[in-house]
This record gives structure tokens, C-alpha cells and sequence, in this order.
């Protein structure tokens, strides 16, 4: 698993605070689970949640690493979202890194997101 430069402050981290953007441009945290691959960043999250349908509306996310609870622990980086071209490969990334994401039947209604950085 490598990250990109502009990702190298996940590194070593399980949690990432992924901020999407609600239609009157506050910022809404969500603490995640990820995986990186290529400079590319994954997470898993159900098609019909909150911060999916936030991305679907606006790709431009910031992303920082966090605790399991969200506090952040570190700057945030400008990146861009939407729904990983290959999902096998964006999952099996995920359960690569976490043990709990290979419970099939507890995740079935998840779909895997891309996260590329962007220059700001």
C-alpha cells in the first residue's frame, strides 16, 4: 500500500475524517475506515448515506487523518470523490486492511469510493 505525497499524512493512521460539503457549503466529518493504493485513497460507505449522496451532489471532499471517533489529528488535504471505477479491487483493498470489512453479509449494501487529491 502506497500513498501519494499528498496523502503521506495518513500514513500509519486506521481512521480518516472525510469533511463533504452540504449545499450551503458547511462542512460535515465523518470518520472512516480507508485503504490506499497508487496515490489513490478507498472507503467503503452505503450507497444511500449522508455523506454519498453529499459526493454524488459535490466531489470535492478534504480528507485528515483522525481518531475512531473523529477527532482530527492532523492538517486536511483538498481531494476529489466518486464511486471507484473497479469495486472488486477497492474492496478488496479495504479488506485487505480490515478484518471486520470481510464479514459479507454485515457489509452487503456498501459501495467503495475513490479519493484522488487535487492541487487545492
Amino acid at each position: 500500500m502506497e500513498e501519494s505525497n499528498a496523502f503521506a499524512g495518513l500514513r500509519g493512521h486506521r481512521y480518516m475524517s472525510l469533511a463533504s460539503f452540504r449545499r450551503d457549503g458547511a462542512r460535515v466529518l465523518t470518520p472512516v475506515w480507508f485503504a490506499a493504493d497508487s496515490g489513490k485513497l478507498y472507503v467503503m460507505t452505503r450507497g444511500d448515506s449522508g455523506k454519498m449522496k453529499r459526493i454524488r451532489r459535490q466531489p470535492r471532499i478534504e480528507v485528515a487523518p483522525c481518531t475512531a471517533r473523529g477527532r482530527v489529528l492532523g492538517p486536511f488535504v483538498p481531494a476529489l470523490a466518486h464511486m471507484a471505477p473497479d469495486q472488486n479491487s477497492a474492496r478488496r483493498h479495504i479488506r485487505k486492511k480490515y478484518v471486520l470489512a470481510r464479514i459479507p453479509l454485515v457489509w452487503r449494501r456498501n459501495i467503495y469510493v475513490e479519493i484522488v487529491p487535487t492541487s487545492g
